[in-house]
C-alpha cells in the first residue's frame, strides 16, 4: 500500500508588504473586502470603504506599523517565517508552507508550493487558537476558491482550532510563569482576546465560548485565584457592539479602582503583530498608567518558542 505524502500549511491573517500608506491601503482593501470580516451589504460598504475608510486610515495605520516594523520586515511575517522554519527543521521529511489570507505570501502560493512537492494530503493549521468565522472560516473559503480551478485535489484536513489543547495551554502557562518570575506577580493578569461583533456570536460563531474555554484551562493550570484573572476583548472596529468587556475600558476601570500592577497576555495571537506590539504593549499601557496604574507588562505571544513549535507538531502528528 502506498503511503500518503503529507504537507503542512500554516495559515495566518496577513500583513502589509511595507509600512507605507500605499502598502497599507492595498492590504486593508483586501482584508476589509472579505465578507467574513465585514458583512455589511456591498452597496453600502464599498463606497464607505473606498471613499472614507481607506483614505483616512491608511496613513495613520502606516505610522503605527512603522513603530513596530522589524529589520526583517513586518513582525507577524517575521515570526510566522520563524515558526515555519522551526517546524520544518523538526519535520525534515514533511514540506511546510506558509500562507496568509490577505497579502503575501498568499494561501495559493502555499498550496502551489506543497503541490510542487507532490503531496497527497494537505494538513491546514490556521494559527488561530480559538475558531471564528472571521478567521478560520476565511481560510477555508479561500482554499475553496483556490481549488475551484484545479482538476485534481489532494486530501485536505483542517485543524479547526486548539483552544483547549494541553500542549497549547502548557506553553501559555510557561510564558506567564516566566513573566511573573521576571516582573513579579501582578495584582491582575488580564487575558485580552481579539474581539468580533457581538452579532456574529448571536448568529452562531462559537468564538467567545472557545475564548472562555482557553481562559478556564489556563486559570486551572496556573492555580491562580479567579479574582486575579480577567478576560477582555480588544481591537473593536466600527459602531456596532462587539464582544465585551472591552480591554481598554477594563484597564481604565481597574486603575481607577486602585489596581497598580497588571500583566497582559493575548492568548488568541500566535505571533506578535500590530495589535499586540502597538495596541496592547503601547496604547493600552498608556490607558492604564494615565488612569493611575504604575506597572504594566505585556507578555509576548508564543511566536517561535520551542514549546509552541512542539504544540504544532503535536497537532499535526495524528495526520502524518
Amino acid at each position: 500500500m502506498n503511503q500518503e505524502k503529507v504537507g503542512i500549511l500554516l495559515a495566518n491573517l496577513g500583513t502589509p508588504d511595507a509600512p507605507t500608506p500605499a502598502a497599507v491601503k492595498r492590504y486593508l482593501r483586501q482584508f476589509l473586502s472579505d465578507k467574513r470580516v465585514v458583512d455589511t451589504p456591498r452597496l453600502i460598504w464599498w463606497p464607505l470603504l473606498r471613499g472614507v475608510i481607506l483614505p483616512l486610515r491608511s496613513a495613520r495605520v502606516a505610522k503605527l506599523y512603522q513603530s513596530v516594523w522589524m529589520d526583517e520586515g513586518s513582525p507577524l511575517l517575521v515570526y510566522s517565517r520563524r515558526q515555519q522554519a522551526a517546524l520544518a527543521a523538526q519535520l525534515p521529511d514533511t514540506p511546510v508552507a506558509l500562507g496568509m489570507s490577505y497579502g503575501s505570501p498568499s494561501l495559493k502560493s502555499a498550496v502551489d508550493e506543497l503541490l510542487s512537492h507532490h503531496v497527497d494530503h494537505i494538513v491546514v493549521l490556521p494559527l488561530y487558537p480559538q475558531f471564528s468565522c472571521s478567521t478560520v472560516a476565511a481560510v477555508w473559503d479561500e482554499l475553496g476558491r483556490i481549488f475551484a480551478d484545479y482538476r485534481s485535489l489532494p486530501s485536505i484536513s483542517l485543524i479547526r482550532d486548539y483552544a483547549e489543547d494541553t500542549s497549547y495551554i502548557n506553553a501559555l502557562v510557561a510564558s506567564v510563569r516566566h513573566s511573573f518570575t521576571q516582573h513579579g506577580e501582578p495584582d491582575v493578569l488580564l487575558l485580552s482576546y481579539h474581539g468580533i461583533p457581538q452579532r456574529y456570536a448571536n448568529e452562531g460563531d462559537d468564538y467567545p465560548q472557545r475564548c472562555r474555554d482557553t481562559t478556564r484551562e489556563l486559570l486551572s493550570a496556573l492555580e491562580l485565584p479567579p479574582e486575579k484573572v480577567m478576560m477582555t476583548y480588544q481591537s473593536r472596529f466600527g459602531r456596532e457592539p462587539w464582544l465585551m468587556p472591552y480591554t481598554d475600558e477594563t484597564l481604565k476601570m481597574l486603575a481607577e479602582k486602585g489596581v497598580k500592577h497588571i500583566q497582559v497576555m493575548c492568548p488568541g495571537f500566535s505571533a506578535d503583530c500590530l495589535e499586540t506590539l502597538e495596541e496592547m504593549a503601547v496604547q493600552n499601557r498608556e490607558v492604564f498608567i494615565e488612569a493611575g496604574g504604575t506597572k504594566y507588562e505585556y507578555i509576548p505571544a508564543l511566536n517561535d518558542d520551542p514549546a509552541h513549535i512542539a504544540m504544532m507538531i503535536n497537532l499535526v502528528d495524528k495526520y502524518r
